[in-house]
């Protein structure tokens, strides 16, 4: 084994990484624009065929009246919950615990908008319409995340799904998707975006991760809705003179792997198989239900990455680039996987002699834990 490397290193040098699309680099603008004529002209602040017809393309898929792309989904989820707030007059919404919004904006919500989130439900678990039905103070918008990637990217069934909309239209409550992931999970529903899409009243799309597109997001939902979002995209300062390199990249890259996302939700079934096949070693979801899902390994990092960067030298396969901490009192770690093109393109019978590998080292590990 190469002395002094890093987990990330070895993944980078492994013949066959499997993990997501790709690394990010200048190419994936560059294959996106090609064919494109040189003159071809560019959205001005949000006007233009360019963006229009991108907006109207995405609308339609989501079964949405209409769409606005924004730069970041960050962007795009404050404004719609500040949008959602400010027609009910009431500063106050709910969603999990381990939302976006919550743990990975600096507060933004709060800050930029003085809206009061309620966390609702429990971090390891999913909400529930119980835990909707229990809340005590009145909300202008409930958030939720499809698939809740912070507890390995698990989903509600779909009834509980239709359940949980028809309460909250009952009761006035607007109901918002941070479909971040939302292209990812429809072959686990088996339903088209668009009849996930019409248990919402708003929904937020991103393009730069199950698509693989460079950035960009589009925030959809009834026509007065997004003119208004635009007004507060201006406020935001997301209005950029134009968008065309987010826009490009998102056209082409959601036109190349849109068709794709049963076959990475097989792909991420057969590959947390071969994880839980390794001793000290499960997944969450044990069957993923999308093209996500996290490892949890009974071992610390410090032990834990020798003995994967010995498997990914001896066999050419990077499985992932790094590995979070979970409990260094009790030497557990975890990584988030995801599955994309990478993962049909390394040779079957090298993944196989990988985890064979994995296994063979894991197990004198598992045998002294057990024992202690």
């Amino acid at each position: 084994m190469s002395k002094g490397i890093t987990l990330a290193e070895a993944y980078e040098r492994s013949a066959y990484p499997i993990r997501g699309n790709g690394k990010w680099a200048v190419r994936q603008l560059i294959e996106a624009f090609d064919g494109y004529n040189g003159d071809t002209a560019s959205d001005i602040y949000g006007k233009g065929d360019i963006i229009e017809n991108f907006q109207r393309k995405i609308a339609d898929c989501l079964g949405m009246e209409s769409a606005v792309f924004f730069p970041s989904g960050t962007m795009a989820q404050q404004i719609a919950l500040r949008i959602w707030c400010d027609e009910a007059g009431l500063k106050r919404v709910a969603y999990h615990p381990l939302c976006h919004l919550e743990i990975h904006e600096e507060d933004g919500l709060k800050e930029l908008h003085g809206i009061d989130p309620i966390l609702l439900g429990e971090k390891e678990r999913l909400i529930r319409l119980e835990d909707i039905r229990s809340l005590r103070d009145d909300i202008a918008c409930l958030l939720l995340e499809l698939p809740q990637r912070e507890i390995g990217g698990q989903l509600p069934e779909f009834e509980e799904l239709e359940a949980i909309s028809a309460y909250c239209r009952a009761r006035g409550i607007k109901l918002h998707l941070d479909g971040a992931r939302l292209f990812e999970i429809t072959p686990y529903y088996g339903k088209t975006e668009a009849e996930i899409c019409a248990l919402f009243d708003s929904v937020y799309v991103s393009f730069y991760k199950g698509i693989g597109g460079i950035a960009g997001a589009i925030l959809a939902g009834p026509a007065a809705f997004t003119e208004t979002s635009k007004v507060w995209k201006r406020r935001h300062g997301g209005d950029l003179i134009s968008l065309y390199p987010y826009i490009v990249s998102a056209d082409y890259y959601f036109d190349r792997r849109i068709g794709k996302m049963a076959e990475y939700y097989e792909g991420a079934k057969e590959l947390a198989g071969l994880y839980n096949g390794c001793p000290g070693v499960k997944t969450i979801p044990e069957q993923p239900v999308s093209n996500m899902f996290h490892v949890h390994f009974e071992l610390g990092k410090d032990l834990l990455e020798p003995i994967l960067i010995g498997v990914y030298e001896e066999t050419g396969i990077g499985l992932f680039p790094a590995l979070r901490g979970q409990d260094e009192r009790e030497g557990t770690c975890y990584c988030e996987i995801n599955v994309g093109d990478l993962y049909d393109n390394a040779p079957k019978e090298r993944i196989h002699e990988a985890f064979r590998l994995l296994r063979e080292k894991l197990e004198p590990v598992a045998r002294i834990g057990k024992r202690g």
